[in-house]
């Protein structure tokens, strides 16, 4: 299985179909019918400061590496995360307040070529992630009881209720924590003449 599981960050435009509201990661070990609304924003506040971490261990000659052709660098990653906390915010918005609303698709591979993720600045990056993250979680906090069975749907037969979302924004930012870690474990050890793709 690729690094880039929850959405699949192959260079392949067609979209891959949403995790399911009982997936199961076999990577990263996390059950979405076993998180609480409130165990995911737990985790969620900690992503900013815990990602800053580790891509603070991380060489900087090695940040804007691809350790494979189909795995993003780290600083892809970054971008990735940060937008799934933006996108999800207005996801989770729009499924508390509409009536079945029809989401856009993130198209994560265009997003990372036409915004150049390879070449964002790090530091300010890490700081956007933050603030995503804290938006997505003063989100959460207006959502009621009453909404989170309130669906939203993607592609035609994908129908995910508001928990959902909450799980599965978790589950990008923890999975591609641990992506980002195994990478800068990778490339610290490669030769350092390698090239950003």
């Amino acid at each position: 299985m690729p690094a880039s599981h929850p959405e699949n960050h192959m260079r392949c435009e067609q979209l891959p179909p949403l995790a399911a509201e009982d997936h199961r990661c076999d990577v990263c070990a996390l059950a979405y019918p076993e998180i609480s609304i409130r165990e995911a924003v737990s985790a969620i506040v900690g992503l900013p400061g815990a990602i800053r971490e580790v891509v603070g261990a991380i060489p900087p000659e090695a940040r804007r590496v691809r350790p494979a052709p189909e795995v993003w660098s780290v600083a892809e990653y970054l971008c990735h995360i940060r937008d799934v906390y933006v996108s999800f915010t207005i996801r989770l918005h729009r499924t508390r307040t509409e009536d079945r609303p029809a989401l856009e698709p993130m198209f994560n591979d265009l997003r990372a070529r036409r915004f150049r993720y390879n070449a964002c600045d790090l530091e300010t990056t890490l700081d956007e992630l933050a603030a995503a993250a804290a938006g997505f979680c003063e989100e959460i906090a207006r959502t009621g009881e009453h909404d989170w069975s309130r669906v939203a749907t993607r592609l035609p037969g994908e129908h995910r209720t508001a928990r959902w979302l909450v799980r599965q924004a978790m589950h990008e930012g923890v999975h591609h924590l641990g992506d980002i870690r195994r990478i800068g474990e990778t490339l610290s050890e490669a030769p350092t003449d390698r090239r950003p793709t």
